[in-house]
């Protein structure tokens, strides 16, 4: 019997090397070459000179001749889920969620397909758990699926053949990393195993319609466990987010084909399931009694969602060599950033200050629109001294002090006001032409002008 040949496999981009290097030749990342037993001749794809298309071979076409069509899509009976993948499922698409153990993400899914089970035909492929182990979860969350098909199954071959003869509108394979293919001898989670079963279950996928969902295992940092090709290969990456300890749950897009990016979903983990959140601004406000130094309303944009999130700040003398700068929810070099920009521009230093910042809520946001609320919020702690009640604030905040325009302002500011904020401190761009009702509008181009005008709001 001959030995098997081992080779090395990069972890982000999938390129083979038939020996260890400390830096992937094709990407160029370090540390990322792991050991992987090598394809068996003659079971591999090289065996056959013949390549298999997605799909049958189009006429070469000019751009303007093409007709544009919306994708038809369908929805999953959860609003907040529909919400994050653009509008809900397109046939023919591959959806890949991940996330941390134990976050909810069967849970969603099983969810999800008990609603569509009564008008689709569904599938629900589990490699970790039992079919025992699914019901006793589907009792337990009261979900009516007397029409959902269930196989407990993790060879790709009598998967794909399953899906050849029920021929399921949506399919779910829970998880990709326990799934395994005949045709490679290396063990099921390998790299060339999960590249390979999830090209042979995107190009079922893409030749008879069905929508396959596939779960993915994250690594301890966060990101989707295997080769970073496979984010490539599918349609739709969405990210289960939040702290296993707390009951709300955010789901993120990260790539979608069919729809905007950095949709936001947000969950309630109760005794029944996952539960939509139709008000998430809550979640991100604190509940105080009386207004308290160091806190900042402002309103971030996820997706087309704003949401408004408290900024706190904290800032006490130093007792160490040099201060320390850190940062919950937001870019820690930015904090860095708007410090100097403060003692610059603002006269206001902070060089012998502990600076803490937290996003409350655990969101995380990602846009500069946060820089004046960060701001703001600094100031607050610094002079103990609480901001005016119901003050609202975004805008970015430039190194030469000036606050720039935030995208969508009239929609961050009519959100505001429903939530009851009566003033709000913007960027002199973002004004709005028309007076919204209930609410002082205080338009600032420099950061020096903000804290002039909050002087005289005292």
């Amino acid at each position: 019997m001959a030995k098997a040949k081992t080779n090395y496999t990069c972890s982000d981009c999938g390129a083979i090397s038939s020996k260890w290097t400390g830096q992937c030749a094709a990407c160029l990342q370090w540390n990322t070459m792991l050991e992987t037993v090598g394809e068996t001749p003659g079971l591999n794809r090289l065996s056959n000179p013949q390549p298999r298309s997605l799909a049958q071979t189009a006429p070469v076409l000019s751009l303007a001749d093409i007709e544009a069509v919306d994708v038809p899509r369908f929805g999953t009976g959860i609003e907040e889920f529909d919400r994050v993948l653009g509008g809900g499922l397109v046939p023919g698409g591959v959806v890949l969620i991940g996330g941390d153990p134990g976050i909810g993400k069967s849970t969603l899914l099983l969810q999800a397909l008990a609603n569509m089970s009564s008008m689709k035909s569904t599938l629900y492929v589990s490699g970790e758990e039992s079919g025992a182990q699914i019901a006793l979860r589907a009792r337990r969350l009261a979900v009516e699926a007397r029409d959902l098909k269930l196989q407990a199954e993790i060879q790709l071959e009598k998967i794909l053949g399953t899906l050849a003869d029920l021929k399921p509108e949506v399919a779910v394979i829970d998880s990709i990393q326990t799934v395994y293919s005949d045709a490679l001898s290396s063990a099921p989670g390998s790299v060339a195993q999960v590249r390979e079963c999830a090209a042979q279950l995107t190009r079922v996928a893409k030749l008879t319609g069905i929508t396959i969902i596939l779960v993915g295992h994250v690594t301890k940092e966060g990101a989707l466990a295997g080769p970073r090709v496979l984010e490539h290969i599918v349609d739709t990456v969405l990210y289960f987010e939040g702290d296993t300890q707390s009951s709300f749950r955010l789901v993120r897009a990260i790539k979608n084909r069919f729809g905007a990016v950095n949709e936001l979903g947000v969950f309630a983990m109760t005794e029944k399931g996952l539960k939509g959140v139709s008000n998430p601004s809550a979640l991100f406000l604190s509940q105080h009694d009386n207004q308290v130094p160091g806190s900042c309303v402002m309103v971030t944009q996820e997706g087309t969602r704003p949401l408004l999130v408290e900024i706190q700040a904290l800032v006490d003398t130093s007792h160490l060599p040099n201060a320390r700068r850190l940062s919950v929810g937001l870019e820690q070099n930015r904090l860095a950033m708007l410090l100097a920009v403060l003692h610059r521009h603002a006269g206001i230093a902070a060089f012998d200050q502990d600076v803490f910042i937290n996003a409350v809520g655990g969101v995380k946001i990602t846009e500069p629109a946060a820089d004046l609320a960060v701001l703001l919020a600094i100031n607050s702690s610094m002079r103990n001294k609480p901001l005016p009640r119901g003050l609202v604030v975004f805008g970015e905040v430039g190194l030469a002090g000036e606050i720039r325009p935030a995208p969508r302002g009239q929609e961050r500011l009519r959100e505001a006001a429903k939530l009851g904020f009566s003033i709000a401190m913007i960027p002199k761009s973002n004004m709005p032409k028309q007076k919204i009702e209930g609410m002082t509008i205080i338009a600032v181009e420099r950061i020096d002008e903000a804290f002039n005008k909050l002087r005289e709001l005292d």
